[in-house]
C-alpha cells in the first residue's frame, strides 16, 4: 500500500476502533499482516479450538497458516464427508474458542456488514463460539450501511462468484441483479450494529488491501 494511503488509514482505523467501542466490540489496528499474524498469536492461547468462515482475508493474512501449524484444536469443516459427519463438526464448530472470518464491508462508525448464501460463517458470527476474530483490510472501509451493501454487491461478489462457480447473473455478467439463482450468495444481509458481550467479537484492522 502506498505509503501516504497507509498513513491515512492508520488514523482512519482509529477512528473506527473507538466507533466499535462504543459498540461493545473490540478494535486492533495492524500495519501489515505480519503484525496480524503475531497480534492473534497473543490473542488465541495455544489449546484453543480454532474453526473459520470462508475468508480469503484469513489465509491471505497467513494467520490460517499460523493456527493449522500451531498447537491448537483445529475444527474444519472441509473434513466432512457425510452429511452425519458435516452434522457433527457443525456442533463442535458452535461451541469452538475462536472463530476466525472477514467482513464484507465495515463502516467508519463501527457497523459491520455481510452478505451471505448459505450462512454458514454468519450464523457463527452471530452466536455460539465464545470469541469471533475479523480480519478485515482497508479496501472494506466504507462511509456507511448502504455504501457497505453496495461495495458488496458491486466488488465482492462477482470476483467470489467466479471464484466459487455459482452460475449466477454476477459471475456471468460482473454485474448485480438481484437475482434468486439457486446459488444466489445474497440471502441474508447483516448488519452487527452492536454486541451484547462485551469483547466477543475482535475486529483487527489490516493496512493492506485483503480479500474481496
Amino acid at each position: 500500500m502506498h505509503e501516504a494511503r497507509q498513513a491515512a488509514f492508520e488514523k482512519t482505523a482509529q477512528t473506527i476502533i473507538k466507533n466499535l467501542k462504543k459498540r461493545n466490540m473490540e478494535g486492533y489496528y495492524c500495519a501489515s499482516s505480519a503484525d496480524a499474524v503475531e497480534l492473534v498469536r497473543q490473542l488465541v492461547p495455544e489449546g484453543s479450538s480454532i474453526t473459520w468462515g470462508g475468508s480469503e482475508s484469513f489465509a491471505e493474512t497467513g494467520v490460517k497458516d499460523v493456527l493449522l501449524a500451531g498447537n491448537y484444536r483445529i475444527i474444519d469443516r472441509s473434513k466432512a464427508t457425510t452429511p452425519e459427519e458435516e452434522r457433527a463438526i457443525w456442533q463442535e464448530r458452535a461451541t469452538a474458542d475462536f472463530h476466525f472470518m472477514s467482513a464484507n464491508a465495515l463502516t467508519s462508525g463501527g457497523e459491520i456488514v455481510n452478505i451471505d448464501g448459505n450462512a454458514d460463517r454468519l450464523s457463527l458470527l452471530l452466536h455460539g463460539p465464545e470469541h469471533v476474530i475479523m480480519l478485515v483490510g482497508a479496501n472494506k472501509i466504507v462511509a456507511d450501511v448502504d455504501e457497505g451493501v453496495k461495495r458488496i454487491r458491486t466488488y465482492a461478489c462477482p470476483p467470489n462468484a467466479a471464484r466459487l462457480h455459482t452460475e449466477t447473473p454476477c459471475e456471468l455478467t460482473g454485474v448485480c441483479s438481484e437475482c434468486h439463482a439457486p446459488k444466489c450468495m445474497c440471502c441474508q444481509i447483516v448488519v452487527t450494529r452492536h454486541s451484547r458481550h462485551t469483547g466477543r467479537i475482535k475486529v483487527i484492522l489490516v493496512g493492506e488491501d485483503l480479500g474481496f
